[in-house]
């Protein structure tokens, strides 16, 4: 598999992972780790991107034809994305400008079709 998509595989993953620890700790006070609940949030999202068939051609899992995630799981996570989306820009900047113009890319990409 090439190189690209790996790279672009994990830094979604990281992605995720850094959004979920934001939550569970801001949300469930959680100081050493992730909780029970987000520990298994988060085993399950990086496990959906491990296994992603479309990682070379999409930006985000909210722009995928196919939405892979089980219903409540799904519902959880955009849960931790509404409240951590936000806050990224003090946490991980980098991380959320990135996302930010991957995503009026996409926007616009979408658009122009």
């Amino acid at each position: 598999m090439s190189t690209k998509i790996e790279k672009k595989r994990e830094r979604e993953k990281k992605m995720v992972s850094q959004m979920i620890q934001l939550y569970c700790k801001k949300q469930h006070h959680s100081k050493d780790g992730l909780c029970p609940e987000c520990a298994a949030l988060d085993a399950y999202a990086r496990m959906r991107s491990e296994k992603c068939p479309f990682m070379e051609t999409k930006t985000f899992c909210s722009n995928c034809k196919v939405h892979c995630y089980k219903p409540e799981m799904r519902e959880k996570i955009r849960e931790v994305m509404r409240f951590s989306g936000p806050r990224m820009l003090f946490h991980h900047p980098i991380a959320a400008i990135r996302h930010v113009v991957e995503s009026k890319k996409e926007k616009k990409k979408l658009n122009n079709l």
